[in-house]
């Protein structure tokens, strides 16, 4: 059995934190479907930005988007979820296996919306309606003014991945928007099963204090976080309200671990797949993680439902200077601001790449 099936086994899922035209027509997200076990993908500004830097795999999509009139984001988002289709397809049967609860991919609102709330809710309504796809999630940033745009989507039917969520307390927040949407629907006379997904980001929090704390503490804060985060998680799926929502038919709100490929080079190139094997989770990984654990990854010892030692490790960063709380929100914003980056550069590329297309093609000679 490959270690990603072992992991599949022991109840978490695979997720690919990529797409691209060439892993479409190249067969490859099938393969990874059929022989590692992924079943689900996610997307950002970034992993677009660079998809359409390569070569011409999108220019005949540009094409018919501009013949259209179409420019900005909303071509991008026309393009986009041309990708996101196809994919879909692909998890579609999963997604009919599971339910619903797996099987999903997921498109993110402009992050230039990532405090503006009636905006927020009127793009992922928007962009759901017009993919026309029952498996893909509308991302949205779980900021403060995040939180009212998730419970009003969820309210609206839209199912939502919650993301850039980096603490316990943030998650928490996330999880009471959507029980909160998922309760008004139930007043409503509607039904509860809008799913959901919430992502806690690990790798940046050991990227932030890098060379900033002592040596044995490298590399142990994004996995503490996890931990703490973890327990919140297994706790409030026990809760009267969770299991209230649960009888009324609502689905599992399931936590996803997100960045959890390894940015020290001297560490585990699968430290964060190894860490966090946990059931009733997610792992969204990079092509090149799912590739490492695919060929020499373990599936230990599930994490500790009470948190194992997060809370004697957190406190050891305390001791050594490191403001967590604070921490977790200046990573929400800079994460924030690097999508917003993300998103521009995206754009940028995006109209040169236009502009190259509609120029005149020489008169042939």
């Amino acid at each position: 059995m490959t270690p990603t099936r072992a992991l599949h086994e022991a109840g978490q899922r695979l997720w690919l934190d990529n797409i691209n035209r060439e892993l479409l027509d190249s067969g490859t997200l099938r393969s990874y479907v059929e022989q590692l076990s992924v079943t689900g993908l996610t997307s950002n500004p970034t992993i677009f930005d660079q998809a359409f830097k390569r070569g011409s795999a999108y220019d005949g999509s540009l094409r018919a988007g501009l013949e259209k009139g179409l420019r900005g984001d909303a071509l991008f988002f026309r393009v986009a979820l041309e990708d996101l289709e196809r994919a879909a397809a692909l998890f579609l049967p999963v997604h009919e296996q599971t339910g619903g609860s797996d099987g999903w991919v997921s498109l993110e609102v402009s992050p230039l919306l990532a405090y503006d709330t009636a905006h927020t809710v009127q793009q992922a309504t928007t962009l759901h309606g017009q993919a026309g796809m029952k498996n893909l999630f509308i991302k949205i940033p779980g900021t403060p003014e995040g939180l009212k745009a998730i419970e009003e989507s969820t309210f609206a039917g839209i199912p939502i991945n919650v993301t850039l969520l980096f603490s316990r307390e943030q998650y928490l927040a996330t999880a009471d928007a959507w029980m909160r949407g998922i309760e008004r629907r139930l007043a409503a006379g509607r039904s509860p099963k809008v799913p959901s997904v919430a992502s806690l980001f690990i790798s940046r929090w050991d990227v932030a204090v890098s060379g900033k704390v002592p040596e044995r503490l490298r590399n142990r804060l994004g996995i503490a976080v996890a931990q703490r985060t973890y327990r919140a998680y297994v706790e409030l799926l026990a809760s009267e309200r969770a299991r209230r929502l649960g009888a009324a038919g609502a689905p599992l709100q399931r936590l996803l671990w997100a960045s959890t490929g390894t940015k020290d080079p001297s560490a585990s190139d699968v430290l964060y797949v190894d860490a966090l094997m946990a059931p009733d989770t997610i792992n969204t990984m990079p092509e090149a993680t799912l590739l490492a654990f695919a060929d020499h990854g373990r599936v230990g010892t599930p994490m500790a439902r009470d948190g194992g030692d997060a809370e004697s490790v957190l406190a050891e960063f305390e001791k050594a200077g490191v403001d967590v709380d604070a921490l977790a929100t200046r990573l929400q914003q800079e994460g924030a601001e690097a999508f917003v980056k993300s998103w521009k550069s995206l754009l940028s590329h995006l109209e040169e790449k236009c502009t190259t297309l509609e120029a005149p093609r020489p008169a042939a000679g």
